[in-house]
């Protein structure tokens, strides 16, 4: 998946420039991005979008 791929990419560079406070913020975008993409068409999303 590309989400995979996205996150691999992110520890690599965290890795060759030894920025690892990046890891945490890329794992929370992803996970905020994955919750949006699903919510999308469920019954659940107005409750989502009232919390952003």
């Amino acid at each position: 998946m590309k989400f995979f791929l996205i996150f691999k990419q992110i520890w690599a560079y965290a890795k060759v420039r030894k920025k690892y406070w990046l890891v945490p913020f890329a794992i929370i975008l992803v996970a905020i991005a994955v919750i949006l993409i699903t919510a999308q068409g469920s019954i659940v999303a107005p409750f989502i979008y009232t919390l952003f």
